[in-house]
């Protein structure tokens, strides 16, 4: 075992024996441990001793609806997490392309209903510059449907909005912004 492995296996000790003072017990079978890296050698020891019961390493396991893995990679919770916030968006679909309804509330049905499916747990989520660019392309794309099409002055054509034109239209922190002032 490296240093940090051991540093982990003296943790779990440690958690045994305060739990044992106050009358619990460790079941070896429900418990199982992850080390969290992005260092690919680390944590090689796939399963430790503690009191003649054999813990688990875990490659990834699912907390509060997070996918956490071994190597600190959010990549595939990104991709579940924009998937459904997809099929959010598409659920109400018809809500924000009725010419009736202002794009101010529009913004809003965004805001409220679409924005907090895409970013539930984003809070143990540490961002590469790959899932930035993902999360931005996924919030402009849907504000681009909440906004619609601009009448260019010269031309007089209907174009897509620009990134720039989107990011003025509405006040409030990008999705990016938003995701790093949660972390924890």
């Amino acid at each position: 075992m490296g240093g940090s492995a051991r540093t982990v296996k003296e943790n779990a000790e440690a958690l045994v024996v305060a739990t044992t003072e106050i009358g619990l017990e460790l079941n070896a079978d429900k418990t199982k441990y992850m080390f969290i890296s992005r260092d690919q050698n680390a944590g090689r020891c796939y399963s430790m001793k503690i009191n003649n019961s054999s813990i688990e390493r875990a490659e990834q396991f699912k907390y509060l609806g997070t996918t956490l893995t071994n190597k600190n990679s959010i990549q595939e919770e990104n991709k579940s997490r924009l998937k459904l916030g997809n099929a959010c968006y598409y659920s109400v679909q018809n809500l924000l392309s009725f010419s009736l309804i202002s794009k101010k509330l529009k913004f809003k049905i965004y805001r409220a209903i679409i924005l907090p499916v895409v970013l539930y747990g984003c809070e143990t989520w540490s961002l590469t510059l790959r899932e930035e660019g993902r999360l931005r392309v996924f919030e402009n794309r849907v504000l681009r449907r909440v906004f619609g099409p601009n009448r260019d002055e010269v031309t007089g054509e209907w174009r897509k909005l620009h990134n720039e034109e989107l990011s003025n239209m509405y006040p409030l922190p990008n999705i990016v912004r938003v995701v790093k002032s949660r972390r924890m």
